[in-house]
């Protein structure tokens, strides 16, 4: 028995026998306008900023999560979800989608309450993005069997009831233009993946909730927190 033998994070892609293996998970912040206003701040165009989940945090397909700890204010973000298939650094915007694998469903989970506090003191948001379970991530989409969608409802809905609704088309900073601008700060490679931002709506669940979204042309996603 090796006792350094690690798991390594997969996601199914859709259509294939085949899984998506996962590096590293970048997650761009505020990019809807409506979601910034709703959390007290400027939608002005500023640069895109980014923070990361490790690669463990994804949970595949219909599962149930347990509540986290530490917490007592877990909220919910429906986000669409790039996947990486190439290399690269510095890339041009014009470039950028080449880079992409294809496309999915996720939920930043977030504990809502340590993020205002870190928010407050200056600090990092790691505990507050970076726990356990906190990536659920539907199937992924080969971008050369769905295009590159730029426009599309995106929701989500606890126990049945909208929460979060918006369209693709209102992100600031687009998938072509996130992926560009984060290759300035890291060589992208494949097996990353961008989590692109949340529209409004953004709110707590409790245990027992069921949580279930979606992208137009992509996928859905259904989790219950246990």
């Amino acid at each position: 028995m090796n006792l350094f033998e690690l798991h390594h994070p997969t996601i199914p892609i859709a259509n294939a026998e085949d899984e998506f293996p996962v590096r590293r998970i970048y997650c761009i912040g505020r990019n809807y306008v409506a979601h910034v206003r709703e959390m007290g701040h400027d939608p002005d165009r500023e640069p895109p900023f980014y923070f990361m989940k490790p690669a463990d945090a994804i949970v595949a397909g219909a599962a149930a999560i347990e509540y986290p700890p530490r917490t007592a204010d877990l909220h919910h973000e429906i986000e669409m979800v790039v996947a990486i298939g190439k290399n690269g650094r510095n890339i041009a915007v014009d470039a950028a989608l080449e880079h992409v694998f294809g496309y999915a469903v996720g939920i930043d989970l977030t504990r809502r309450d340590l993020q205002k506090e870190a928010k407050k003191l200056g600090r990092p948001w790691d505990t507050a993005k970076g726990f356990d379970h906190s990536a659920p991530v539907s199937a992924i989409h080969k971008a050369a069997d769905i295009g590159h969608p730029n426009s599309g409802r995106i929701w989500l809905a606890v126990n049945d009831q909208i929460r979060q609704q918006g369209d693709l088309n209102e992100l600031i900073w687009g998938v072509a233009e996130a992926i560009a601008e984060l290759s300035t700060l890291f060589e992208i490679k494949r097996g990353d993946i961008l989590f692109t931002g949340t529209p409004a709506g953004v709110g707590a669940v409790i245990a027992g909730d069921r949580l279930t979204g979606g992208i137009e042309g992509i996928d859905e996603i259904a989790i219950t927190i246990k």
